[in-house]
């Protein structure tokens, strides 16, 4: 049995836990409210652009100059380009374990292709650094302060790369902010650019020839896909981390408790036995 002093010191030492985890705790909160504004407010934006898009591809249906654009042209998927949007720091329970066993199953599913990632994430590096998978960049630091300038130069490198012909097709992954409580895991393809079909068009009045518009657009597009990932990524992150030292501080004072009844009967033990001994040693008189 753990002596008196043995037990007050592990005590002691989950209540400095505790502390930390509870200071953790409050400082997710704090930058969670932020980032969810900034991951809310991007939400409108990005869905009027797509309908912009809609509206415009619908336009210029049959056109083949459209249809000759870069972006649009779909290949036979042998180069596959994987954009992972992990976190830089740890401690936020299963959020960046699912995000790599989802990236983990299409790359065991796609074995007979050339799989590459991008990384965003001091985890992303690490994990796809053991797994010995083809790293074509890096970006740290960037996902905790989402920035347009480097969103648009991960971006503009993609689509080098698609343009090119170098890959054949780009796939987002990401945890985009759901509730508090969970995130929502994404996975989805980015380029080529998959217009959806819209029910109801808007007839727009185009100043420019509808091709160049679209010739713009697209660009955009994929900018802002991984403007908002970042975005969406930092809001999730920050809730799993709250999350997490939410139910660490919970735990710690579990401990603490149970470490106390321990404290208490191991002295209650020791006061039982002394006034047995002098029981004793008073009856030997």
């Amino acid at each position: 049995m753990p002596s008196l002093i043995d037990l007050r010191r592990r005590i002691r030492s989950v209540k400095n836990t505790q502390q930390i985890t509870k200071a953790m705790k409050m400082v997710s909160a704090a930058k969670l409210r932020r980032a969810q504004e900034l991951a809310l407010a991007s939400r409108p934006y990005a869905s009027m652009l797509e309908r912009i898009l809609c509206n415009a591809a619908a336009a210029a249906a049959g056109n083949a100059e459209v249809a000759g654009l870069p972006l649009l042209q779909t290949r036979e998927e042998k180069r596959i380009q994987l954009l992972v949007v992990s976190s830089d720091s740890g401690l936020a329970g299963g959020f960046n374990a699912n995000l790599f066993r989802v990236v983990q199953g299409f790359i065991n599913d796609h074995r007979g292709a050339e799989i590459r990632v991008e990384v965003l994430g001091r985890k992303g590096r690490d994990y796809f650094r053991r797994q010995r998978v083809e790293i074509t960049g890096e970006h740290i630091g960037v996902v905790d302060k989402p920035n347009y300038d480097r969103a648009a130069e991960i971006a503009d490198k993609m689509i080098e790369f698609y343009a090119k012909a170098e890959i054949d097709s780009v796939y987002l992954a990401v945890n985009e902010f759901k509730s508090v409580m969970a995130p929502n895991l994404v996975f989805r393809k980015i380029l080529p650019v998959d217009i959806p079909e819209v029910k109801e068009t808007v007839d727009y009045i185009y100043e420019q020839p509808v091709e160049e518009l679209l010739e713009a657009l697209l660009p955009r597009y994929v900018e802002i896909a991984v403007y908002r990932a970042m975005m969406e990524s930092n809001s999730a992150f920050q809730a799993a981390r709250m999350t997490a030292m939410d139910a660490a501080s919970k735990n710690a004072g579990d401990v603490i408790q149970e470490l106390t009844l321990n404290l208490n009967r191991v002295r209650q033990a020791a006061i039982t036995r002394e006034i047995i001994e002098i029981v004793s040693g008073a009856a030997a008189l």
